[in-house]
């Protein structure tokens, strides 16, 4: 597939794939290519002496990487700082206008589509969707109809965009040839073959939702410069990244870190997926709205505003919804402590929508609720904090796999 004068492979564009061993590459010059590449991306504005550094290159071989990036339209200089006594220093960062990716968030009854540009900023939006329980192939016709809208409001940048990234609701298997599964037991979905065809010249690479979130926060966000992380997922259910080694943990057939299915309670509630005791089953939006309905509470929908009435009535003492609040806040302890203990992180990061909005409140109850349910000492290890990003967090991370590919991909 030839694509912006990049020659991908099915197997070049497997998720997470680490940079070309020597074996496998025309020449060291490509390696380093791509690892200064990465660094300006990652870094957003930086100098060729930091790519040098980074990347433990010469200055003359940094510099003259950084050229040929340059006439390549991915890089571009954008002004420069004083030095000590010498010439300015020229600052480099990615040409916002080089390439684009689009990053997909699909959830269980919709999807956001998002193209962004090489600096990673959201230049255009299509929803699909809001039914009450998406089937799979409303899902993929959602995805069409949302991408074919993209595609017609921006036909200038189109033979710029490098692919699709697609974050899922579930197990995302990728196999020896590239192709890739997804398997949504909690969903009650059969296995299902991401489609390849969303639009005709655009390869799709996809993902668990939670790993992208991840995949954003390790690139530019809390879990940046962090060797090994935690990064949590709330939403209606969890999920949840591991970042190891500074990469993230994949597992032998990349789709590791289930952590909403592990289990915190022997025999305890029903999960979606149809076993007892899973973190899911208490924690994120449906687990703790379905147990305040249980409890006798009254609110409407399922969403952002019911979630809000639920704390709003906890923190006005109501004994019903304080009591579902003080459960799921054990429980999140319960679950992260356990992995705490397993991954010896240096910062457990909690996002996604019910995340963000639990942190904001209940911060010091949570890092409470894990210590307790942690080794000593491992609780002295890791730091507690809140993802860098909102709402576009899955979308953002989708759309780093086309753009990682990018970076894989040798020089044309």
């Amino acid at each position: 597939m030839t694509r912006y004068g990049l020659s991908m492979t099915l197997r070049d564009t497997v998720p997470g794939a680490p940079l070309p061993e020597a074996s496998t590459v025309t020449s060291l010059r490509q390696r380093n290519r791509a690892a200064a590449l990465q660094v300006i991306l990652r870094e957003r504005e930086t100098t060729r002496a930091e790519v040098a550094r980074r990347c433990g290159l010469s200055a003359a071989s940094a510099a003259n990487l950084v050229a040929e990036l340059i006439a390549d339209g991915l890089v571009v200089e954008t002004g420069t700082v004083s030095s000590r006594g010498g010439r300015p220093i020229s600052l480099i960062a990615p040409h916002a206008d080089g390439a684009y990716a689009i990053g997909a968030d699909v959830g269980e009854r919709g999807v956001a589509v998002e193209l962004f540009n090489l600096s990673l900023s959201m230049v255009d939006r299509e929803f699909r969707g809001g039914r009450e329980q998406e089937t799979p192939s409303g899902i993929v016709a959602d995805l069409r109809e949302a991408i074919t809208a993209l595609r017609t409001r921006n036909p200038e940048r189109w033979p710029r965009v490098l692919g699709i990234g697609l974050g899922l609701p579930g197990v995302v298997e990728t196999g020896a040839a590239g192709e890739q599964t997804l398997y949504a037991q909690s969903l009650g979905w059969p296995a299902l073959p991401i489609p390849s065809d969303l639009d005709p010249e655009l390869a799709v690479f996809a993902e668990n939702g939670a790993k992208t979130q991840a995949r954003a926060e390790l690139w530019f966000g809390a879990a940046s410069g962090v060797g090994h992380a935690l990064v949590a997922l709330l939403g209606r259910g969890v999920g949840l990244g591991i970042v190891a080694e500074g990469e993230l943990y994949r597992g032998a057939h990349s789709s590791a870190t289930e952590w909403g299915h592990t289990k915190i309670r022997f025999g305890g509630e029903r999960c979606r997926c149809g076993d007892r005791g899973c973190v899911e089953a208490y924690l994120g939006a449906d687990a703790m709205l379905g147990a305040w309905r249980r409890a006798g509470g009254v609110f409407a929908g399922s969403g952002w505003q019911a979630l809000g009435a639920l704390l709003d009535a906890a923190d006005e003492g109501d004994p019903s919804a304080s009591g579902v609040l003080a459960e799921a806040l054990e429980a999140l302890g319960a679950a992260l402590g356990s992995m705490v203990n397993l991954t010896n992180p240096e910062r457990v990061v909690v996002g996604g929508w019910v995340g963000l909005r639990l942190m904001e409140r209940y911060a010091d109850r949570i890092r409470d609720a894990i210590d307790r349910n942690s080794l000593h000492r491992a609780a002295t290890q890791f730091e507690l904090a809140v993802a860098s990003f909102g709402g576009d967090t899955v979308a953002l991370g989708s759309a780093l796999m086309p753009i990682e590919a990018l970076i894989r991909t040798p020089t044309h």
